[in-house]
């Protein structure tokens, strides 16, 4: 398909407006791979992505967005109309319900990883387990692409990001167990960095690391958990890079998973964080109201066979906000000590056994956990947060940190003012007033600041 000058003139113009508006993380992924294509009707703006995957995603989320800032530029158009490169690998968003109806009846047929040294799939992480929600639709669906054509979608590496306990692992192991279901032969490997760590030491002790990159360079699929942990772990990073080459060279599918987003993952060889965003970054954020309700939905339902009242959910999702992994600490809490002392879940008992985890909770994390967090995330040196530093970058970070310090602990105005180098409490209610404007006005300082809160939780 050829373009025109007049088409790609407007779409120029669409693109640089929606540039300054969206999430430069989301810009990148969605929109700098699609262009515009020469079309004789002036009221249809045609626009070509280079994968169904892309052009149905962009089409549900970012069509009307697209259209109200066309016809900007050129009120005679009308619609937007998606269309894919021919020579382009076309993958499905949901799961090919003919070839499976649903994962959680097939029987999984693992390798014996064991044998191998390295920790089993865990079973029940599978696709239809996973709770979807606003917080983490873009990674799950990523992670099904991946899932169905391994190696041959654009999202090699895939790389999901996040806090603790918000399903990067549940969902990077229903990657690895969906392929299994599909194709028993596949050589799925599953490891953490750290064990990855741990067995690369051992192998060098041993003399035999030739037989331990063997095991990885030979896997169809590799899945490693925490690549964080890597930091700092040179000669660690340097045997993983060449495994990466390997398997990323012979179209073997690589998914990651990560606390942080690449850029900031200080302590890693460039080489390997540019290795890292060839393919697509995405990351999870903490559960919104309702999709928590969701899950403990599917936690006390659908795996334990009891029925709660709505209430009674509500206040369990309201107080408890941090993380999945909390909720399911709490379902767990809540049956053993019904089963215990043979009662019912009422609104009151759950009440008095969150009241202290509540208040655990929230003191547990120090200020200085916090500024740390803070200018690690913002990349400000932490002297600075405390020190009297007016420049722009500093001010707001540690506007920030003041805001969370407010936020997740149960520290005074005061005490949160001394520990920023004995500033008053007039300073740090400025700066909490400051930061809640700015979260009215801008969502994506409140997706930064939910990450920093569930990283710290």
């Amino acid at each position: 398909m050829q373009t025109n000058n007049h088409n790609l003139k407007i779409w120029n113009s669409i693109i640089s407006h929606i540039q300054h508006s969206i999430d430069a993380h989301n810009f990148e992924t969605w929109f700098r791979p699609l262009t515009v294509c020469y079309n004789d009707d002036p009221a249809i703006l045609v626009i070509n992505a280079p994968s169904k995957f892309i052009a149905d995603f962009v089409d549900r989320h970012y069509k009307k967005t697209i259209l109200s800032t066309a016809k900007q530029f050129s009120p005679q158009i009308s619609s937007v109309v998606f269309t894919v490169k021919e020579d382009t690998i076309v993958f499905p968003v949901q799961p090919n319900v003919n070839s499976i109806s649903s994962i959680q009846n097939i029987k999984i047929q693992q390798k014996d990883f064991q044998e191998r040294g390295y920790p089993q799939l865990n079973k029940r992480f599978t696709l239809d387990t996973f709770v979807v929600g606003s917080n983490n639709k873009f990674a799950r669906s990523a992670a099904v692409a991946v899932a169905e054509s391994p190696g041959s979608t654009r999202f090699n590496p895939l790389l999901i990001y996040g806090g603790v306990g918000l399903g990067k692992t549940h969902l990077l192991q229903s990657i690895g167990n969906y392929i299994i279901a599909v194709n028993p032969q596949s050589i799925v490997t599953y490891i953490t960095s750290e064990e990855f760590y741990l067995n690369f030491i051992d192998a060098i002790k041993n003399n035999n690391t030739q037989k331990f990159t063997t095991k990885f360079r030979t896997s169809d699929i590799l899945l490693m958990d925490d690549i964080q942990f890597f930091v700092g772990k040179e000669s660690t990073q340097e045997e993983f890079f060449h495994i990466f080459n390997t398997l990323h060279q012979n179209r073997k599918q690589i998914v990651l998973t990560s606390d942080l987003p690449p850029a900031s993952l200080k302590g890693l060889q460039d080489r390997l964080i540019s290795r890292f965003q060839w393919g697509l970054s995405v990351d999870i954020q903490p559960p919104d109201l309702e999709t928590r309700v969701a899950i403990l939905k599917k936690k006390f339902a659908e795996e334990n066979n009891l029925s709660l009242a709505p209430e009674i959910l509500y206040h369990i999702a309201e107080n408890v906000s941090s993380n999945i992994r909390e909720l399911e600490g709490v379902v767990i809490r809540l049956l053993a000590f019904a089963s215990i002392v043979r009662r019912d879940i009422t609104l009151d008992l759950v009440k008095d056994l969150l009241k202290n985890a509540v208040k655990t909770e929230k003191t547990k994390i120090s200020i200085d956990d916090i500024i740390e967090k803070t200018a690690t995330f913002y990349k400000v040196p932490v002297n600075n947060i405390r020190e009297k530093n007016r420049r722009k970058e500093v001010a707001f970070c540690r506007q920030v940190a003041m805001y969370v310090s407010k936020t997740i602990t149960n520290n005074s105005l005061k005490t949160i003012g001394l520990n920023f180098g004995g500033r008053d409490h007039s300073t740090v209610i400025h700066a909490i007033q400051q930061i809640e404007e700015l979260i009215k006005k801008d969502q994506s300082i409140a997706k930064d600041i939910d990450y920093i809160i569930s990283s710290l939780k």
